[in-house]
């Protein structure tokens, strides 16, 4: 039976506190109605996002690192395995009774040595003789013993067989001269004088058939001419065709194998398999052990990954191939981009500060009781998105439902907002180089790649000072980025505003956007505080001038 496929709920790229709460909350509603949803990041936490999971309880989703399948999301094979010391009779049986056509050779860590398929187990039996020959020579007597349902009358360390056999069960006494029995295996009747005379010819092994039990007289001559000696539980066919299934796999399987690694994706490993022409591949973990088999058919029925995005509807904003995936739903309140699916989607998207307002919404709209802690971490969602209400993204929606988060959360508002940017603000440790990558996004304009990044900060005045040291590593940033335009706005709740630095070849139209006043450098921008509803505008407006024909 299948397993129950899983909904991957994300946010974007760079994720924030809206984004990840969201992903979260929206998962616990899904779950609720039977939805096996997964939330996931798409990027490391920032320290405020890190503080609000902690307080009230979370852990942190897991990365999803790409919207294609991977092999350790596929329902495999089973991985059935033998050992190198196998016989090729066990292994038969082995394949038979589980209706598989092929088994792994592992160690005793499960390391795969190693494939055997029927094909394999055919070929011993209808190869030439050299063949056979060469790996019965290498056959110890207790896998014979096993294989033929016999009993070890006798062994001996000093015993050499050259893998040839001789069916001399039936002949004449005076005719056993005209044989060449030297080193071989000697299948013989229940004739004491012929056995003796054969082991005193040379014989490398005596198969026994027919016979209960072996005179003294075998014995002593067996233990002379250092002969092995097995009574076998078939008769002399029987014995002589089972005889050759008798090695251990370790002489026959495969070694240079194809195999993939579970981490890699299936869309990556169908196209390998084009390449090569076996119906099975092994599959291992990242020590090495096999977890199951492969075939073309498990990438053809591999299923798009199930999406759902949060707080985002740009596909250069999502997870890796995401067009790859299959989006189900979009919860978001930004702009709408370059949003297009194969496939009808369930779209919402509302003028709001915050995601995590609409997700807080959807609950009271489906009569569902938010818990404590999942309300505290909405409100931190709803407080950091429209800077405690200083947006201007900010709506009366946002401020009504923080209220009643606030009340199940048994939450003081600006307490709580006091604590919160408290941890956000702090950047005492923090390189330039670091905030440029803490809540950024990217955008394409008419063909200019924009990058805009927003950090809060106790005082962006006070950091005018280290405009050089700030612009320089938006120049790297935007060169090995291949940017256009990278902004990094500092934005200061306390002092209601932000300072707009920008790198790359076309860092002078963020001086168009947002103008210096006369002899000042750097100019703090009073009230400009949403990169939503007053930055990208800006900056989009002037690139608009420039490249939009």
């Amino acid at each position: 039976m299948r397993k129950k496929e899983p909904v991957y709920i994300t946010g974007h790229r760079h994720p924030d506190t809206d984004s990840i709460a969201s992903s979260i909350a929206y998962a616990f509603f899904k779950r609720s109605m039977g939805v096996y949803a997964v939330p996931c990041r798409l990027g490391a936490l920032n320290d405020e996002t890190r503080y609000l999971l902690s307080r009230f309880g979370f852990q942190e989703p897991v990365l999803l690192q790409d919207a294609r399948m991977k092999l350790s999301e596929i329902t495999l094979d089973s991985p059935v395995c033998i050992t190198p010391d196998t016989t090729i009779y066990d292994t038969l049986r082995i394949m038979q009774k589980d209706n598989h056509a092929y088994c792994g050779v592992v160690d005793e860590r499960r390391h795969l040595l190693g494939m055997v398929t029927k094909s394999d187990l055919a070929v011993v039996g209808l190869a030439d003789t050299a063949m056979s020959i060469d790996i019965l020579a290498h056959t110890p007597a207790e896998n014979i013993r096993k294989t033929i349902n016999g009993t070890i009358v006798y062994d001996d360390d000093e015993a050499y067989i050259n893998g040839k056999v001789s069916i001399i069960a039936m002949t004449e006494l005076e005719r056993l001269e005209n044989f060449d029995v030297k080193d071989r295996i000697v299948i013989v009747g229940a004739n004491t004088e012929a056995q003796v005379k054969l082991i005193r010819q040379g014989a490398g092994m005596m198969i026994v058939v027919w016979s209960d039990q072996i005179d003294e007289k075998v014995l002593s001559a067996a233990r002379e001419y250092h002969c092995p000696i097995i009574r076998s539980g078939y008769g002399s066919m029987n014995t002589s065709r089972y005889l050759y299934f008798a090695p251990s796999v370790e002489r026959i399987m495969k070694t240079k194998l194809i195999s993939f690694h579970s981490n890699e994706l299936a869309e990556d490993v169908g196209n390998k398999m084009l390449k090569s022409r076996y119906r099975v591949y092994p599959v291992v973990d990242q020590e090495d052990r096999l977890v199951g088999y492969i075939s073309r058919y498990h990438i053809m029925d591999a299923r798009k990954r199930k999406l759902i995005l949060v707080d985002h509807n740009e596909f250069s904003q999502s997870v890796n191939a995401v067009d790859r995936g299959k989006v189900l739903e979009v919860i978001d309140h930004h702009r709408i981009n370059d949003f297009t699916t194969s496939q009808p989607v369930s779209f919402r998207n509302e003028i709001v500060g915050s995601t995590a307002t609409i997700i807080a919404t959807i609950f009271r709209e489906n009569q569902m009781l938010l818990p404590a802690n999942l309300a505290g971490l909405l409100l931190g969602a709803v407080l950091s998105d429209t800077m405690n209400f200083h947006s201007p993204t900010t709506t009366e929606r946002d401020v009504s439902t923080a209220n009643i988060l606030a009340a199940i959360a048994d939450l003081d508002i600006e307490e709580f907002a006091e604590e919160l940017f408290t941890i956000t603000s702090n950047q005492k440790n923090v390189s330039y180089s670091d905030m440029i990558n803490q809540d950024r996004k990217i955008y394409e304009i008419h063909s200019c790649r924009l990058s805009i990044s927003q950090v809060i900060v106790p005082s962006a005045k006070e950091m005018r000072a280290d405009a050089r040291e700030i612009t320089g590593a938006l120049d790297h940033f935007a060169r090995k980025k291949q940017i256009d335009l990278a902004v990094l706005v500092l934005t200061s709740i306390l002092e209601n505003g932000s300072v707009v630095y920008a790198g790359g070849n076309r860092a002078s139209w963020a001086l168009e956007a947002f103008p210096n006043r006369e002899e000042e450098e750097y100019t703090f921008q009073d009230n400009l505080l949403s990169r939503k509803q007053q930055i990208l505008p800006a900056l989009s407006s002037v690139i608009g001038e420039y490249m939009g024909g």
